[in-house]
């Protein structure tokens, strides 16, 4: 029972903190050692495996986009060909329509065609100019003109539309 009691006696003393002073000492302060310095880390490139399949994707994106243009091109060359010569083929057969021979009617000889006299008024032609102003005719010429008996011979001439009448006149009566 002592030895319980003993036992009892050391756990109420262990319960019960005892506050216990630093110790006298004389000796110097101890400098404790500082741990070594550490390098700093250098990060690692790191190669995430969706960033090598992003790359390998728009490599293959752009392959397929080559190949699906050049199919394309290659596609709408052959439907403008074939488009080509549909319209060929049609004009050939339009062309072989028109040549074939047709029989003309026969003219009407019992009313033989006699033309009318148009009655629009006859163009007056710019050139040629019969009158040629006196400070652009050459001196040889302006003696022969004066020689004439001055300009008003001149304005008898005839035209070209008066002689233009003439000959359209002696065509219709021959």
């Amino acid at each position: 029972m002592k030895k319980i009691q003993k036992l009892v006696g050391e756990e109420e003393k262990l319960r019960m903190p005892i506050a216990q002073g630093l110790p006298w000492t004389t000796d110097e302060p101890k400098c404790l050692i500082k741990p070594p310095v550490k390098k700093n880390t250098i990060p690692i490139d790191l190669k995430l495996h969706s960033d090598i399949r992003a790359v390998e994707r728009a490599r293959f994106a752009h392959q397929y986009y080559v190949a699906e243009k050049g199919r394309l091109i290659k596609q709408y060359k052959m439907e403008r060909e074939r488009q080509q010569k549909l319209e060929e083929e049609e004009e050939i057969k339009r062309l072989r329509k028109e040549l074939i021979p047709k029989a003309q009617l026969m003219p009407y000889f019992d009313r033989p065609f006699v033309p009318r006299r148009s009655e629009k008024q006859p163009t007056v032609p710019r050139e040629p100019k019969f009158f040629i102003p006196r400070h652009k005719t050459i001196k040889c010429c302006r003696m022969s003109c004066n020689d004439m008996s001055g300009p008003s011979q001149l304005q008898h001439l005839p035209s070209s539309v008066e002689k233009a009448e003439a000959l359209y006149k002696n065509r219709i009566l021959q």
